[in-house]
């Protein structure tokens, strides 16, 4: 049985070793700075990325073959977790891919993490790893929270279902893509199997727009939701419509809450420019259809229905 190790047991990589263990035929086992239990029967191991040689070593004594990264990529500290892991990936003789930490927008040049991604493009280039990165759009749990299943913490990013109101950046009109992360998930185990992989990878819960998810909204609570618009212009001086939920959950951000603010108009200036605008012909759904991925208006009925 070939081994996958997943690297990071936070949010996304918590959701996705428990779906390799479920779908997938190979062995997962986990990497992290320190010993994290994420399943009683999937193996943790600690491993100190600033060494490269140490952690190749453990990638080889447990014959791994692919590597998934999660590590949230956020500063150079990280960036260089990322990288020294692809730098190990490359020198263990049994891995052949890896899956880089992505998992959000298309490539962006105004994203801060556009150089630690171009960081790991190169380290990724230097080696004979066959790799990918995953393009998902924007995660749709935040708009199940706190019915639906998921380790991410609640953000209410234009929409806040919790008092039926929304700060829609833009038009509202602009293409975007929800998808749950599970299904992201579903997606990854089934791409492992695939004979060939691309350097970008699409999949996509569903394709709408801000003021068509606003109406499913109001259909599902019977309640109509109060509506602004944040304009590009005010998008980009680093401002957004604050929204009643956002001051609690600012407050539990890694960073205070004026960057968290700016961070969510930067999320914002995206959706204007299409950088969660997930093309359909390209993505993994064309390629997997019995994987049927949740769709908005069912997850809103979770919602409201529990």
């Amino acid at each position: 049985m070939s081994v996958v190790a997943v690297a990071g047991a936070g949010n996304v990589g918590r959701t996705i070793v428990e779906t390799l263990v479920k779908t997938s035929n190979y062995k997962v086992i986990v990497l992290g700075r320190k010993v994290q239990t994420v399943l009683d029967n999937v193996p943790s191991y600690a491993v100190d990325y600033t060494d490269v040689d140490a952690t190749a070593k453990v990638l080889s004594q447990h014959e791994v073959k692919v590597v998934i990264s999660t590590i949230q990529v956020t500063d150079e500290t990280s960036s260089t977790a990322e990288v020294n892991l692809i730098k190990a990936a490359g020198r263990a003789p049994a891995v052949a891919r890896f899956i880089s930490s992505s998992w959000g927008s298309l490539p962006s040049e105004t994203s801060p993490t556009s150089k630690y991604q171009k960081a790991s493009e190169a380290a990724l280039r230097s080696t004979t790893l066959e790799w990918t990165r995953f393009s998902v759009g924007f995660f749709m749990d935040y708009y199940g929270i706190p019915a639906i299943e998921t380790h991410l913490p609640p953000m209410s990013f234009a929409v806040d279902m919790n008092s039926n109101k929304a700060a829609i950046p833009g038009t509202g009109n602009e293409p975007i893509a929800l998808t749950y992360s599970y299904d992201v998930a579903k997606f990854v185990s089934a791409y492992l199997g695939a004979p060939k992989w691309e350097e970008i990878t699409y999949v996509y819960g569903e394709k709408t727009t801000w003021n068509a998810f606003i109406k499913v909204a109001e259909e599902v609570t019977g309640t109509q939701f109060e509506v602004s618009y944040d304009p590009i212009e005010k998008l980009a001086r680093g401002e957004v419509t604050e929204l009643p939920s956002h001051k609690e959950e600012l407050a539990n951000f890694p960073f205070p809450a004026p960057i968290a603010r700016q961070l969510l108009a930067l999320l914002g200036s995206w959706v204007v420019r299409g950088q969660f605008d997930i093309p359909t012909e390209k993505s993994l759904n064309k390629s997997f259809p019995d994987i049927k991925p949740m769709g908005i208006r069912e997850m809103l009925l979770v919602r409201q229905t529990s």
